[in-house]
């Protein structure tokens, strides 16, 4: 396996499962994570579990308000960053060229920097104006993955549709995984 260093953002949107499966299954990785203040609230909320318990899956942790941590600097070298669940207030700001957070800076970094960059919206039904901003960080090579699972893998559980989407997630990081298979066609 080739060890990846990777920033991963935490937002406040809801779906903190996401984050949690993706860094569980990035052991072995340096993995600095930047989470918001809404992000710590929904965690707790959705999981029951505390804020502390994803932040020992990371090698780094940072506080969102940290606008001078070393992850926001064109300087700091990473292969991806991921922001998960993305809240759709965070990519607007992504978008719109707004960086007033340690998360927005990191992905002003990773634009200017054409760093690999993945973006996991959660959020339903979208508003031309979400919709727009999409298009506008897919223009400018971000990768827009929301969370929509298949059903052609059959999922029996709720677990097995987060599995299907971080899948999706590693596999645009170069991260080979068998979280579910694949199509094969009908």
């Amino acid at each position: 396996m080739v060890r990846k260093k990777l920033v991963v953002g935490v937002t406040g949107a809801s779906g903190s499962v996401l984050a949690y499966r993706l860094l569980k299954l990035l052991k072995g990785h340096e993995v600095h994570l930047i989470m918001s203040e809404n992000s710590s609230k929904v965690f707790t909320f959705e999981t029951g579990k505390e804020v502390a318990e994803l932040e020992q899956l990371a090698t780094n942790s940072y506080d969102d308000s940290d606008l001078g941590a070393r992850v926001s600097s064109g300087s700091f070298l990473f292969d991806a960053f991921v922001i998960i669940p993305c809240s759709i207030s965070t990519l607007s700001k992504i978008a719109s060229g707004i960086s007033d957070s340690l998360i927005t800076r990191v992905a002003s970094v990773a634009l200017k920097e054409r760093r690999k960059f993945v973006v996991v919206p959660r959020e339903t039904p979208l508003s031309s104006i979400t919709l727009e901003n999409m298009l506008k960080l897919s223009v400018n090579g971000v990768s827009v993955l929301p969370f929509m699972p298949a059903f052609y893998t059959k999922p029996k559980s709720v677990e097995d549709m987060v599995d299907f989407v971080i899948g999706r997630v590693l596999d645009h990081l170069n991260i080979e995984n068998d979280l579910t298979s694949r199509w094969s066609g009908m």
